[in-house]
């Protein structure tokens, strides 16, 4: 690991690689999206249900599917991502497909310092903190752009997950399971390979950070929220960790399924 690095930046050349991938990879499936086909999955569409007529804030949204899948319900969307690359192709996806979503290009934590309206829900999912070192200004600017009365939406993989480094074959326990330092990792390809012969030829450098489940709920609720629940699931939408097998419900589990793989936590602003 380099001795001094602006983590973010590192991070963010990542992902500004990993657009032009995923954008032609079977896991986002853009045809399909672009044929109306929804990018939403079963746990964010029940938690939320009927979304019309209220304005939602989509963090680190990638190149906007769910941001653009929520607006298609009704909705009316913002989402912010740091990848300049990514939120390029969200523009033109949203004026190809005529939708009236809001796309705006900046770090997570800083996404106040863009944005000063309020919203209805702010959302974010599936492997969005693990790239944030402390959740404390995270959880500060979510409480700042609800409304009195706002829902906070969370679906996230669960930390147990991360505690394994993936990148050598076999997954190896070697991450504690709310870790302060950071972690690097460098590997050939990207999550959306899983299903191909190959890796892709991009070179992933990531440096991220493990929270458990009580960093994550104090962090909500120091920020003024009332959590209303916190769900763990076995099943993941997405098959994105080695030797997953598809469920008749068509998602993913391990054959011997021994930790949760997915959870969920919804908290309100209070009136």
């Amino acid at each position: 690991m380099p001795e001094k690095t602006n983590y973010f930046e590192v991070n963010k050349a990542t992902w500004n690689r990993k657009v032009v991938v995923h954008a032609q990879s079977d896991m986002y499936d853009m045809e399909a999206f672009k044929s109306v086909k929804t990018s939403l999955m079963p746990y964010e569409l029940k938690a939320l249900g009927d979304v019309k007529g209220k304005s939602i804030l989509h963090l680190q949204c990638h190149f906007g599917q769910d941001t653009m899948s929520w607006s298609r319900l009704g909705a009316k969307c913002t989402g912010v991502d740091f990848s300049d690359e990514a939120i390029k192709l969200a523009k033109r996806l949203n004026t190809e497909l005529e939708l009236d979503a809001q796309f705006v290009c900046c770090n997570v934590l800083d996404t106040s310092k863009h944005i000063s309206e309020t919203f209805d829900i702010v959302f974010t999912s599936y492997g969005v903190i693990g790239w944030l070192p402390d959740l404390k200004p995270w959880a500060k600017m979510i409480a700042e752009r609800l409304k009195l009365g706002g829902v906070f939406y969370m679906v996230e993989f669960h930390p147990i997950a991360w505690m394994f480094d993936y990148t050598k074959g076999k997954p190896e326990m070697i991450y504690h399971y709310s870790q302060d330092e950071v972690i690097y990792e460098e590997y050939q390809g990207t999550y959306s390979d899983t299903d191909s012969e190959k890796p892709s030829e991009i070179v992933s450098k990531e440096y991220g950070w493990n929270h458990g489940l009580g960093a994550v709920v104090n962090a909500l609720i120091e920020a003024g929220l009332k959590v209303e629940y916190l769900n763990e699931y076995d099943q993941s939408p997405y098959n994105v960790f080695p030797n997953l097998i598809k469920t008749p419900s068509g998602m993913y589990k391990f054959d011997n399924q021994l930790y949760p793989l997915i959870f969920e936590i919804k908290a309100v602003k209070p009136n």
